[in-house]
């Protein structure tokens, strides 16, 4: 059974599993802005026609699943996304008011995914990479 959506000539089910890192891996995810930016997301994507199906913000990366109409490519929302939160930090959390020119919070790339058959794998990988990285972290205390 088709379980997709459609636009006025096309029927379509794409979803993306889509990581970036903040510039220079820095670990700045954590607390009200965490809080903020998982809300802001979702706006975003859905000035896009996109919707957020899971998504997971560590301190060091953000994880997003999310399906992107065939009308949009994956790099102009992920852009857009990247860009407007760059600006609502700077905003909100940096003090900035306006001249947001060269205003770079994430690193320059990205990775993005198709997700299909594997969907419970991928939700169920992007629910547990706090627990991950955690556990990560401990094993490099104790070397």
């Amino acid at each position: 059974m088709y379980n997709g959506q459609s636009l006025s000539h096309t029927r379509w089910d794409c979803k993306y599993h889509i990581v970036w890192i903040p510039k220079c891996r820095r670990k700045v995810l954590y607390g009200k802005v965490r809080v903020e930016l998982g809300k802001f997301f979702r706006e975003l994507a859905r000035q896009r026609e996109c919707v957020v199906i899971e998504g997971h913000l560590c301190p060091d990366h953000v994880h997003i699943y999310m399906t992107v109409p065939p009308k949009y490519a994956v790099s102009q929302v992920v852009g857009y996304i990247k860009g407007k939160s760059a600006i609502y930090i700077a905003r909100t959390f940096g003090g900035r008011s306006r001249n947001f020119t060269g205003e770079n919070f994430g690193a320059r790339g990205y990775y993005v995914s198709t997700v299909g058959r594997d969907e419970q794998v991928i939700r169920e990988y992007i629910r547990r990479q706090e627990y991950e990285d955690q556990r990560l972290e401990q094993l490099k205390l104790l070397e």
